[in-house]
């Protein structure tokens, strides 16, 4: 089922053995308490606490015309509004060539090139902010995060703290494991040895390892 403000609120309440919320509007007191953890940004917290990929958005960025340099990198690029954090950095439209010569300062980045490629985690409501995109894990995470909030003032809640702390730092374990296991699969670059055997020649042969069929050795 697709996250919602209400059942990341009563998801916090469960955690701390509080009574469920009919709604986002019951006056009681554990509701104005996740209130204002939501208010004070207590998403976007959870949303710097990893490169999740369901928050993950990609742009072209060309010099920012407000910021001029006096030394070191040439351009400055200024951070989208939506940006948490940094994902990755290329000179290439594909991501395949990280640009490795480059200053992350306050709201910019600082590079050389005028045209930089860069995946961020963003806030945005269409990426970070768009609950139907969360997995279920970064779910319970942000539950958790929420219950760890409120816990302590709570009736009874102090008892509760460390408990409470315990499974958040856990939910986020298990959310990033989840996370990091969704990456494409990929290719390790060939060892020592065929790229021995391939030498000046490039890969050749009908089998495309430069070896010779009629060989038992190659």
């Amino acid at each position: 089922m697709a996250a919602t403000r209400l059942k990341i609120y009563n998801g916090a309440l469960m955690r701390c053995t509080e009574r469920a919320l009919a709604s986002l509007t019951e006056e009681r007191e554990p509701r104005r308490l996740l209130d204002g953890v939501w208010q004070d940004n207590g998403v976007r917290y959870c949303l710097e606490q990893a490169q999740w990929k369901f928050a993950k958005r990609s742009a072209h960025f060309t010099p920012s015309q407000n910021v001029t340099t006096s030394f070191g990198y040439r351009w400055g690029f200024a951070k989208p509004t939506d940006w948490v954090s940094t994902m990755a950095v290329c000179q290439d439209e594909y991501f395949r060539v990280p640009l490795l010569q480059y200053r992350d300062e306050a709201s910019y980045w600082f590079a050389d090139l005028e045209d930089i490629y860069i995946s961020y985690v963003s806030d945005d409501e269409n990426y970070g902010m768009d609950l139907s995109k969360w997995t279920d894990t970064f779910t319970d995470y942000v539950e958790a995060y929420f219950a760890s909030k409120i816990i302590w003032k709570l009736p009874g809640g102090l008892e509760r703290v460390d408990a409470v702390n315990k499974s958040m730092r856990e939910a986020l374990k298990v959310a990033k494991n989840k996370d990091a296991m969704a990456d494409p699969t990929k290719i390790p670059p060939p060892g020592a040895w065929p790229m021995a055997r391939v030498g000046r020649r490039g890969f050749g042969g009908p089998m495309g390892d430069g070896g010779n069929p009629g060989s038992l050795t190659g």
